[in-house]
């Protein structure tokens, strides 16, 4: 299903509004936006670095850790009426022009 970042946005809030009751303090999101963001920073270091996985890690799926960060902090745009889809596309915007010929003319990256 594809869906856009205002969609996304917007039934994230329906869902808070509806089935979850209501947002969580905005400092109190911030704290679980951090663990969420751990949790997918452990199961990639398991996946793809030098660490083994422990057992309780195995089940995990990785998209499901991403969708996770994105949910909390869609629910932090939708507190502090930040537009991620415009905020996206400013962001765009503001890296091409800073980074125009940055990044091509890095030696490091060719």
């Amino acid at each position: 299903m594809d869906i856009t970042i205002r969609e996304a946005q917007h039934r994230v809030d329906e869902w808070i509004r509806t089935v979850g009751v209501r947002y969580f303090g905005e400092l109190t999101n911030l704290g679980i936006l951090m663990e969420e963001v751990g949790e997918l920073s452990r199961l990639m270091v398991r996946k793809y670095g030098e660490q083994s996985f422990k057992e309780s890690d195995k089940q995990k799926e990785l998209a499901d850790e991403m969708a996770d960060v994105l949910w909390v902090l869609m629910c932090l745009a939708n507190q502090t009426g930040v537009d991620l889809g415009d905020a996206l596309a400013k962001n765009f915007e503001k890296k091409s022009m800073r980074d125009a010929d940055r990044h091509r003319n890095n030696d490091k990256l060719k």
